[in-house]
């Protein structure tokens, strides 16, 4: 029998690969119009817009006053930008 952690893991893979497989802006909007709440959309083009932003230099403080974004979250996208290996390699292209 399968753990709810492997199922977890499992759908979790799913999605990366429906995400993977859309080819064009329009059939993401579609894609994330069905999977995601507008404000969950908003929130996440928030984030790409702070990283953004702090990979051109940006301070803490500049990045709030040209984003929604708050403090909490401001803090973890940019662990992500130093450590992480997502926003770095997508936002760079």
């Amino acid at each position: 029998m399968l753990t709810d952690r492997k199922i977890c893991e499992d759908d979790i893979r799913a999605l990366y690969e429906l995400l993977v497989s859309v080819s064009s802006v329009e059939d993401c909007r579609a894609l994330f119009e069905d999977l995601c709440t507008i404000k969950e959309v908003e929130q996440m083009s928030q984030r790409v817009k702070a990283a953004k932003l702090l990979l051109e230099g940006k301070t803490y403080t500049q990045v709030m006053e040209q984003t929604e974004i708050s403090s909490a979250t401001l803090s973890r996208v940019s662990r992500c930008v130093q450590y992480g290996s997502g926003y770095t390699r997508f936002l760079n292209k």
